[in-house]
């Protein structure tokens, strides 16, 4: 690309000619995707983006508006974080086999991987455990590969064959593997004990006075985990701590873990899946709790839904995925960043 195109537009001839390809990949693997789904008995849906709450976890930001009524009073409306919480009051209803290519946003998220408005793909299968949509995810990042004929994800230097049989890793194995912590040591009563972590991480990572258990398990996943995630082939990292369940329900068998997973090719994060919780208390405490830590660190605090938390325990047990649609699509059709992927970029960007 010559200097000058560099200062043009997006919307300039010479810089969509760039990009052009990777754009025609995304539509390539969108229908592939459609497709699938469809072949498997799913029903495409459309959910709302306003939403009274966006999501209950202490990390995500969300984008606020404000609607006026008729009568002229204002009220508060948030741009969904995920489509989770609609798709779940639609399971509650009786659908059994959803998807949504769905527009989501995010506050606080801009980089290579990380855009403020993105695309995510999200499913759920009812009566099905979450092997069920493990298994889904593995197939479907197959089929975008297939789609745009690439032979190997490749991002950063990590290369990963999207079609060779996935690594199953615990994050407890994981974690003794690579940063030699025993992380299920840490854990009881569903609780992290800070302290001891602390003392396993000491000359691992940098801990801060203030750190929660959970910030310390999110730095060593970061700084000794996630590098090594799907080097040569995609890793399924699964059986979450308790403490990072978010709305997954804990494993039967052992209380310290959760029914969670995450996917990743070349270090990357592709999706992350859920055995549902269909305890409503239990997610309310959780959402709560949550949303203390969010006031203590952040200064700010979410409503909670509680039309949502309703609609949890009249849930069937389910399983689900959300996985970041421009991420896959990037290794796919092998951009080196996100925002090649997407047709137009977020507003105000160059």
């Amino acid at each position: 690309m010559a200097e000058n195109d560099q200062l043009s537009p997006w919307w300039s001839a010479a810089r969509r000619a760039d990009v052009r390809p990777f754009l025609s990949a995304r539509t390539a693997i969108t229908r592939a995707i459609r497709e699938w789904f469809d072949a498997q008995g799913f029903i495409e849906i459309e959910t709302g983006i306003l939403q009274v709450s966006p999501g209950n976890e202490t990390h995500l930001h969300a984008q606020r508006t404000e609607l006026v009524a008729a009568g002229g009073e204002r009220v508060t409306r948030y741009l969904r974080t995920s489509p989770e919480f609609s798709c779940k009051k639609l399971l509650a209803a009786g659908e059994t086999r959803i998807f949504e290519l769905a527009r989501v946003f995010r506050d606080r998220e801009r980089g290579e991987l990380h855009l403020p408005e993105f695309t995510m793909l999200e499913w759920y299968r009812a009566n099905a455990t979450y092997d069920a949509v493990m298994a889904d995810s593995v197939v479907i990042i197959a089929h975008a590969a297939q789609a745009t004929g690439i032979g190997r994800f490749s991002f950063r230097g990590r290369l990963a064959d999207p079609f060779a049989e996935p690594e199953l890793l615990t994050v407890a194995g994981a974690f003794g593997r690579f940063a030699g912590i025993d992380l299920l040591a840490t854990i009881a009563d569903g609780k992290g004990d800070r302290d001891g972590l602390a003392a396993m991480a000491a000359n691992k990572v940098r801990i801060s006075d203030d750190d929660t258990w959970s910030d310390i398990f999110s730095k060593i996943l970061v700084e000794h985990v996630e590098p090594h995630l799907g080097q040569g082939r995609l890793t399924v990292l699964f059986e979450y701590p308790a403490p990072e369940a978010a709305l997954a329900r804990t494993k039967a068998s052992d209380p310290r873990v959760a029914e969670r997973f995450e996917i990743y090719a070349c270090g990357v994060e592709l999706a992350n899946g859920f055995g549902e919780l269909t305890n409503a208390p239990e997610q309310r405490l959780r959402f709560m709790q949550a949303m203390d830590e969010k006031q203590r660190r952040y200064g700010e605090r979410y409503p909670l839904d509680d039309d949502f938390l309703d609609a949890v325990g009249h849930m069937p047990d389910c399983s689900g995925v959300a996985l970041g649609f421009d991420r896959l699509v990037m290794l796919a059709s092998g951009a080196l960043r996100i925002d090649q992927v997407v047709w137009t970029p977020p507003s105000g960007d160059a």
